[in-house]
């Protein structure tokens, strides 16, 4: 005997389910890692954020590939975004030193999550904009997971160092303001996944990509904290190209 559900109710095909599950396991990730971080677990902690990015990246790209994106999967991502790369590290940096602040860092640590809670609101509402299709290369502001990562900046160092930074809450109170500004700026950042290879750079991608996998074996704090870095640096390029291109247009 078959089974009759009413319209409402039939359950979704199986790929439907697919972006949406790599969405929540992004989310878990996110809170998972605040978990390593009461029990002071902390680079599997940091671990985890980096996970949930690569998840982030993910979902959307394998909902577009199947033709199944909808606006409940971004909804679901923007909420587990706020989760992995607005709370968790807001929280995992004021439990490893802002704490020592006390209400100064739970301030710092509320502000980072309230930025970062205005800049996918923003990013939100611009989806449906009209943009010239070069604009697609840049954001307005920095991402939500790399305003996480240069959050974390300063544990990273820490991690690499081998050195216990607990005892200096200003280096994690500035990466933290630096993140918190850079999310809700206006201020044009890469757009990694929209960055057109010109053909002759491609074998040199390549080789930067095998350099970039054996320094994450060998050293994954430094090569992580060394790229955080050279993103930083490149904001202000960034910034330069956006107002060529405004220009030339």
């Amino acid at each position: 005997m078959s089974a009759h559900h009413p319209p409402g109710l039939r359950p979704p095909p199986v790929v439907r389910i697919i972006p949406n599950a790599i969405t929540i396991t992004a989310l878990c990730t996110g809170l998972t890692a605040i978990r390593f971080a009461l029990i002071e677990r902390w680079e599997f902690a940091v671990t985890l954020i980096f996970i949930a990015a690569i998840l982030d990246a993910l979902d959307g790209r394998v909902a577009r590939f199947l033709r199944v994106d909808s606006p409940f999967g971004a909804e679901l991502d923007s909420l587990s975004d706020f989760i992995s790369f607005g709370v968790a590290p807001a929280v995992m940096i004021y439990l490893y030193s802002l704490h020592a602040w006390k209400g100064i860092g739970w301030g710092l640590a509320l502000f980072f999550s309230t930025c970062m809670a205005l800049r996918l609101a923003r990013f939100n509402i611009g989806i449906t904009r009209p943009t010239p299709e070069w604009s697609k290369r840049f954001s307005v502001g920095v991402p939500a997971p790399a305003g996480a990562v240069l959050s974390l900046l300063p544990l990273m160092v820490s991690f690499a160092l081998e050195e216990n930074f607990q005892d200096y809450p200003l280096f994690f109170a500035s990466s933290l303001l630096l993140s918190s500004l850079l999310l809700i700026s206006r201020i044009p950042t890469f757009l990694l996944k929209n960055v057109p290879v010109p053909h002759h750079y491609v074998r040199l991608l390549l080789v930067l990509i095998v350099f970039f996998m054996a320094g994450i074996f060998s050293a994954p704090w430094y090569t992580l904290s060394f790229c955080t870095v050279l993103y930083l640096f490149s904001i202000p390029v960034s910034w330069s190209l956006y107002k060529k291109k405004q220009n030339e247009n």
